[in-house]
């Protein structure tokens, strides 16, 4: 652990992004998580959710989250705004499809060897937006029928 991240909570400025590796690590959680998603029958319907090549879908959650953890808001300057949930209501998620996801990024995490008050803090606080986009979805499903 550097000096940065020892000195900082999680959440404060960059500390969490300097914790996973800034974006070399970033970049390694990433695609370890999508390997994961791919490889591990539980959470391939995850993996059949995104579109084909993953290629895009890697890039988009790697400069999306070096952002969101405090670095340099990267996506924007490539994709432009993103609304999290409007992006996913597409997509149908209920309890079992957020907690699939949460998994598979908590086992993402568990594999790299992160600390377990890191792995505790990003699964905590990716539990926020997978409920806004599970809402955003259920609503919008809902009037489907």
């Amino acid at each position: 652990m550097t000096e940065t991240t020892s000195t900082r909570a999680y959440g404060d400025g960059d500390a969490t992004l300097q914790a996973v590796g800034g974006m070399e690590g970033l970049t390694k959680l990433v695609h370890n998580f999508y390997r994961i998603m791919a490889e591990v029958p539980a959470y391939r319907p995850l993996y059949d959710m995104h579109p084909q090549p993953i290629d895009t879908s890697i890039d988009k959650l790697i400069l999306f989250l070096h952002g969101w953890l405090g670095g340099e808001r990267m996506y924007a300057k490539k994709y432009g705004q993103i609304a999290l949930p409007r992006a996913h209501a597409h997509l149908k998620v209920n309890d079992h499809e957020r907690l699939m996801w949460l998994n598979c990024m908590s086992d993402a995490i568990s594999d790299l060897g992160y600390p377990e008050d890191l792995r505790e803090y990003l699964v905590a606080a990716f539990s926020v937006p997978a409920g806004r986009i599970q809402q955003v979805s259920q609503a919008t499903h809902s009037q489907e029928s």
